[in-house]
């Protein structure tokens, strides 16, 4: 009952995506998804210490050890490849002790499963080719036709030759036919197998029936969805539909994760596919997922697949015109913000120069304005210009040095590179900067702002530091930037942070909250 409640909102997700109408909500489940994965993991983990300590407990006879082996074994075998390897032998061996042909010949068909997950061909046929079949019940001789079935398609797949494929994938239809005499017709090994084989033999249009009605119709388990949706994905490839292919593969990679499940092919295709769409950020995400799970179970040909890919999409994301854009974006925002306010101020200063002419006194005043706002215009100017140049150069710098390692094959010294990036330490030199700049032209400012609170809640700055948080908030106010929502961009708050900043700060003032933004714009520059 547990587990129909747990499958319910999976039904329900899929049903609400399919047909597909766009697959920009579901890319987005999948990375929440991803950020749940530990928690499901934990779950599987916990299932596992318990058959465990099931196993060590005293006065467990051999058939029952053969169950709970048997248990970990199916909880390992997309898992972890080397603890469902040792299973397996655990099987055969306590089949030897029992005396039990059956056990043992079970034992190695499970032995053979996370072979071939592991990509290791030879070493499946041989341990399959142990087995002898006439003496298995129905269950294990489907499970053996099928998964002898499974070796050849791969193997197929992975030759791609054009005289060994076509021998491969005929004697595959073969152990097909004889494991779908064993089943019966409406249950799902009947119709996966059934439209795997279309699939394989050409016949889309029957394999994309055989395969929708499964998950239309049926109510899948993780593992059964992910592996129905990620073959029915290969049709939607093959027939040039890739944004039906990847709602597909966003699916049954969110039933893999839901499952912990780490030998999966859907992570990879879909990080290809991303990547082929130019969607390098999600892509990236993903190809590193597919690698750490490659690596966490041990598929020695998963890792090899996921290799060959990683080091493109992760050049293309470090060289991403993107990231460039958006930090240029943010210095020109910036600076634009300035050059209104220095037009304004200078707007203000030409009004004054109307009003006031006939004094002496309001003259030099105005020249004393119009001196302040040429200095705020070369100063930030300048000071941004030159900023947004070194800003520039460091880019290049480091678009060589990628492009360097890819040439040169060194794609580890990549991740070196990446991993050099200190956004955090370039955000405050950011902030440093502005700092300076700031001080620059309203060196009075701390004092000035000091002035409106009592002793105990002045500001008293550290060495070396320049402004802090509060500071730098009511700087930004001075330079005319009333907006929070702004303030929270340019300073990487949430707005409502921001409002608690301020509302925070004026209740401890000696000001009225109404008067307090009018005595920071108050505060002179120089």
């Amino acid at each position: 009952m547990r587990r129909i409640l747990l499958l319910i909102p999976f039904l329900l997700l899929f049903h609400q995506a399919f047909p597909f109408a766009g697959y920009d909500s579901l890319l987005t489940r999948l990375n929440n998804t991803l950020d749940k994965k530990k928690t499901y993991d934990a779950v599987k983990l916990k299932r596992i210490d318990s058959l465990t300590k099931l196993l060590n407990s005293r006065n467990t006879d051999l058939n029952r050890r053969y169950s709970i082996n048997l248990m970990l074994y199916n909880e390992y075998k997309s898992f972890n490849y080397n603890s469902a390897y040792s299973y397996s032998q655990k099987l055969q061996q306590i089949g030897h002790q029992l005396n039990d042909p059956v056990k043992i010949a079970y034992g190695k068909i499970k032995l053979g499963f996370i072979l071939l997950s592991s990509g290791m061909f030879k070493e499946t046929f041989d341990s399959l080719k142990t087995v002898n079949v006439v003496m298995l019940p129905d269950s294990a001789k489907t499970e053996y036709y099928f998964l002898t079935a499974r070796t050849y398609y791969d193997l197929a797949d992975y030759d791609k030759d054009d005289y060994y494929t076509p021998i491969y994938n005929e004697r595959a239809s073969r152990y097909i036919d004889s494991g779908l005499m064993l089943c019966k017709t409406n249950s799902f090994e009947y119709i996966y197998y059934n439209g795997l084989k279309y699939l394989k033999n050409g016949n889309s249009q029957k394999a994309v029936i055989e395969l929708q009605s499964l998950i239309k119709n049926y109510k899948l388990t993780y593992h059964q969805y992910a592996v129905t949706a990620s073959t029915l994905s290969d049709l939607y490839i093959r027939n040039d539909k890739p944004d039906s292919a990847i709602s597909l593969l966003t699916l049954a990679a969110i039933a893999d994760v839901n499952s912990s499940t780490k030998e999966a092919a859907a992570m990879l295709n879909l990080a290809q596919l991303l990547h082929k769409n130019g969607d390098i950020s999600n892509a990236y995400v993903f190809i590193k997922q597919a690698m750490d799970d490659a690596i966490y179970y041990g598929a020695r040909q998963r890792k090899l697949q996921v290799s060959s890919i990683l080091p493109i999409i992760a050049g293309e994301t470090i060289n991403s015109v993107e990231k460039q854009r958006l930090a240029l974006f943010f210095y020109a925002a910036l600076l634009t913000i300035l050059l209104v306010i220095i037009y304004k101020q200078l707007q203000k200063i030409k009004q004054a120069d109307k009003t006031i002419m006939h004094a002496n006194h309001t003259l030099q005043e105005t020249n004393h304005k119009l001196n302040e706002a040429n200095t705020i215009k070369d100063e930030y100017i300048g000071y941004y210009f030159n900023l947004i140049s070194e800003y520039i150069n460091k880019l290049e710098k480091f678009k060589r040095s990628v492009d360097t390692k890819l040439i040169t094959k060194r794609y580890d010294d990549i991740g070196v590179l990446v991993n050099n990036i200190n956004l955090t330490k370039e955000r405050e030199e950011l902030f440093i900067n502005f700092d300076k700049a700031f001080l620059k032209i309203f060196p009075n400012f701390v004092d000035g702002y000091n002035a409106l609170f009592n002793e105990e809640n002045r500001i008293k700055l550290l060495p070396n530091q320049l402004l802090n948080t509060d500071l730098r908030i009511f700087a930004l106010v001075r330079l005319g930037i009333n907006d929070t929502e702004k303030i929270a961009h340019i300073l990487e708050y949430s707005v409502n942070t921001i409002y608690n900043y301020k509302t925070r700060i004026k209740s401890k003032s000696i000001v009225d909250n109404d008067e307090f933004e009018h005595a920071i714009m108050a505060i002179k520059a120089i």
